[in-house]
């Protein structure tokens, strides 16, 4: 008996070939919209794993430090410190801005931590970890910074003198570790201009110049200057001690918001990427309907072309059923070749992407099984015109 597949393999080679193909490399890019999901979530947790952290304390009734502003005093850790179960505290600022490397801008997540402290940058691949108080940096290595190279940042150079692995925000931009003390200044300290015109409307204020009130004037002015705020502190609990009663003992006594490990991954995926999965997710729907569109058009249209064959099979005794299973063999082996020209396609293509491409392989098998549905359903139009074709149309020519 005939097999359609093998025919149109045989006869039609360049043709099967080519529909695979574009069929594949339709099916790459919808893996390869679900592997930057999962680099998203991948970088968020990154991020969060980097930290070292159990607890992230931050301004009152806020989801910092990465979803929305946050700014707490930072002299906080002393009295967080004091807790029971709070083994190790450490304050950090974050900031995403543009940063000045080799006279062109490259766009990081600038964080400020304290050298040796939580916070401080991981998996150093190069270099050495920040040691000084100022003006040194740890590049994420996608951040495309060698060792020993300047980085200007705002007033003030930074020296490149170590390099991370995998420490990117979950926007995928790299991440740039500074002294914190540096940090706060990027952040928070005001430029020169601004703070010469506050500092004269400050001393053009009569309440401030009574005689009642000497040296508030001073220390207003001293205060204007030395910023004292970061945007979150970590803390690490004690071994065997439950997170959530030192978060509920923050929220109770200091005023303050603390987020547990569980939470933050919560916010990422909730808060922070929620809209990028949703417009991933649309795309993957779009995706799918066209790739099921241009199999059952290219199935389809080979069928019709077939009707001779058919009809041939039909006159000498063919079930309908043999008949529809050879289509149904012949989209399957379609699809087939698809998913492996996707599948190769977006392993080659994901390590050039600007951001993380994770290709897991549960979404690989679930792609495989998402294929051949798509591919069966395709492939009723064709049956259906098949099983219309009439065996007198083999003797009629």
């Amino acid at each position: 008996m005939i097999n359609l597949a093998s025919r149109d393999i045989g006869h039609h080679l360049g043709r099967f070939l080519f529909t695979g193909i574009g069929l594949g490399l339709l099916i790459g890019v919808t893996l390869t919209m679900a592997g930057v999901y999962r680099g998203m979530v991948a970088d968020g947790n990154a991020v969060i794993d980097a930290s070292g952290a159990d607890l992230w304390v931050v301004q009152k009734d806020t989801l910092g430090p990465w979803a929305e502003p946050s700014s707490i005093r930072d002299d906080v850790y002393r009295t967080l410190a004091a807790l029971p179960g709070v083994a190790e505290v450490a304050n950090v600022a974050y900031l995403t801005m543009q940063v000045q490397a080799a006279g062109q801008d490259l766009r990081v997540m600038l964080a400020g931590v304290e050298p040796g402290a939580l916070g401080e940058p991981a998996r150093i691949v190069a270099g050495r970890p920040l040691i000084r108080s100022h003006y040194e940096a740890v590049a994420d290595e996608k951040a495309g910074l060698q060792l020993g190279e300047t980085v200007r940042i705002r007033r003030h150079d930074y020296t490149v003198v170590g390099l991370v692995r995998r420490a990117t925000s979950s926007s995928g931009d790299p991440m740039l570790f500074i002294p914190l003390k540096d940090a706060q200044e990027v952040q928070f300290l005001k430029d020169n201009d601004s703070l010469l015109a506050e500092r004269a409307r400050t001393r053009a204020n009569p309440e401030l110049n009574r005689p009642g009130v000497p040296g508030l004037l001073d220390a207003l002015l001293a205060s204007q200057t030395v910023s004292r705020n970061v945007n979150a502190v970590l803390v690490r609990v004690a071994p065997g001690y439950p997170a959530a009663e030192v978060k509920a003992d923050i929220g109770r006594w200091k005023h303050l918001t603390a987020w547990t490990r569980a939470d933050m991954e919560e916010i990422l995926v909730a808060k922070l990427i929620a809209t990028s999965a949703r417009q991933i997710g649309m795309f993957l729907v779009i995706l799918a309907i066209v790739s099921a569109a241009i199999v059952a058009f290219i199935i389809y249209t080979m069928t019709l072309n077939k009707q001779r064959e058919i009809a041939v099979l039909k006159l000498i005794g063919a079930r309908d059923r043999s008949i529809a299973a050879m289509i149904l063999q012949q989209a399957l082996a379609l699809g087939v070749i698809g998913f492996v020209v996707g599948k190769s396609a977006a392993t080659l293509w994901a390590p050039f992407f600007p951001r993380h491409v994770l290709l897991e392989t549960g979404d690989a098998v679930r792609g495989l099984a998402l294929t051949l549905v798509v591919c069966a359903l395709a492939s009723v139009l064709a049956i259906r015109a098949a099983l219309r074709v009439d065996p007198a149309d083999a003797i009629g020519g």
